[in-house]
Order: C-alpha cells, then sequence, then structure tokens
C-alpha cells in the first residue's frame, strides 16, 4: 500500500461497504470504489487492487484518500468540477456586440457571420453564439416610415379616442385597402390530379387586368361579405339612402 495511506475500517462502515458490493442494484461505479476500499483495510497492495479491479493506480489511490477524507459517503458522490472556460474573452464579446451594433463598414447592408468572424478574428460559430446570447439578427431589418402630415398626431389621438370611447349606439369599422389584386390565369389548362402524379399547371400566366374587393368581416358570426368591382370611388352618402324616413338606431363611423 502506498506510504502515508492507512484505512481502517468500523463495523459500520464494512457493514455499509459489504452492501454496496453485494447489491444488484448499486451503480458499478460504487462498487469498485467499495472495493478499492475493502481491499485496502485487508492490506492488500496497489498492484493488487489494480489487477482485482481494473483501475489505474492514480484512480486507486484517489478513491483511497476520498474514503480518508469523507467516509462512505464520499464514495457515493462525485466531486464537483469547474464549469467550462469561456473561450472569448468579455472584452473580445463586448467588442463584436459593438461592431454589430454600429453597422458593417463599407457598402455592405448588413454583418453576416463570416465578415464579422473575419473583421474580429474569431470563428464563425463564435460569432453565431454571441449574436444568439444578445438577441441580435443583422440579416432581418423591418422598415418604418413617419409622416409628414403636420395633424398626425392630431389624428392618430382621434382615431385612438374613438376606439377607446366610441359615442354611444355607434358602430366602429376600420377600413383598409389590400393592393395589387390581379385576376391571373394559366396560359394553359392545367392537367388534373391522378393517382402517383399531383395536379400540373404550366408556370407562366396572362393577366386578366385587375379588380377590387370590397369586404367586411362580421365578429358576430366569422361571415365575411364581399364583391369584386372593376374600380374604386367615392360615393355620396345619398346614393345609400334607405328611403326610410325612421331614424337610424345606430351610427356607422368608417375610419
Amino acid at each position: 500500500m502506498r506510504t502515508g495511506v492507512e484505512i481502517r475500517l468500523s463495523p459500520e462502515d464494512c457493514k455499509q461497504l459489504e452492501a454496496i458490493v453485494a447489491s444488484r442494484n448499486s451503480p458499478q461505479k460504487h462498487v469498485w470504489r467499495a472495493r478499492i476500499v475493502l481491499l485496502s483495510a485487508d492490506g492488500v497492495g496497489t498492484v493488487e487492487i489494480q489487477r482485482r479491479t481494473g483501475k489505474a493506480k492514480p484512480t486507486i489511490w484517489r478513491w483511497q484518500r476520498r474514503f480518508m477524507e469523507a467516509g462512505v459517503d464520499g464514495l457515493l458522490r462525485d466531486a464537483t468540477r469547474p464549469g467550462r472556460k469561456p473561450t472569448l474573452a468579455p472584452a473580445t464579446v463586448e467588442r463584436i456586440v459593438a461592431m454589430t451594433l454600429d453597422g458593417p463598414p463599407g457598402e455592405a447592408t448588413h454583418w453576416s457571420g463570416r465578415t464579422m468572424a473575419k473583421a474580429a478574428g474569431v470563428s464563425h460559430r463564435s460569432v453565431q453564439r454571441i449574436w444568439a446570447a444578445h438577441g441580435l439578427k443583422p440579416h432581418r431589418i423591418r422598415t418604418f416610415k413617419l409622416s409628414k402630415d403636420p395633424k398626425f398626431a392630431d389624428k392618430v389621438q382621434d382615431i385612438v379616442g374613438l376606439y377607446m370611447d366610441p359615442p354611444e349606439h355607434a358602430l366602429v369599422l376600420s377600413v383598409d385597402e389590400k393592393s395589387q389584386i390581379q385576376a391571373l390565369d394559366r396560359t394553359q389548362p392545367g392537367l388534373p390530379m391522378k393517382p402517383g402524379r399531383c395536379q400540373i399547371m404550366t408556370h407562366d400566366y396572362k393577366r386578366l387586368g385587375t379588380t377590387t374587393l370590397f369586404a367586411a368581416f362580421n365578429v358576430l358570426d366569422g361571415k365575411v361579405i364581399g364583391q369584386c368591382m372593376s374600380r374604386h370611388r367615392t360615393r355620396s352618402s345619398s346614393d345609400f339612402s334607405t328611403g326610410s324616413t325612421e331614424r337610424p338606431r345606430q351610427t356607422w363611423i368608417c375610419i
């Protein structure tokens, strides 16, 4: 046995270690650790313990020392290991984030992972990890436009106020347009679907003009009321008159 190693077992420790070795439910790593301690307590040398357990000398010495320091409980738990060291220094990470926020150099529209990796002197994967950790997506761009209308703020307040506090017995309608509706047709009739083949259509098409879709969505029953017209234009309220002299129960406000 190695010099300086002296293992003495109490009856309770000996009983507990033998139970670990004999149990079929014990993890194998606990079994051979217990056997190392039992053999050491019987005065068996390191070389013989190595032959019986199949473990290297440093492993045997480590668990002998662990038992001497922490007893049987020390054999049943693994020592905590230090976490993985960061591959990049914090200063490098901060520099990459700052470069990303400043925008790409030259005439490039945005940073790519490889251009940033080359500029920062790190790997492509490191750049991807840094961007993911900081929620940066240079390849994605959202557009916006500020209105030049001097009364834009007042109009926004009026519209938002209409939604938040509409007049009594009023029905508020939100109107928007769907542009670029074209009437298209294929240049040749398509072939129908059949077993083993999907429906086939020609890749080219012909334009048959444009149409304007007027539609409304009834939120009560989910019904869509729609009508297509060849053009759209304003019409006076008299064109929609029902001819009734009775005062309407609701006021329709279109915005």
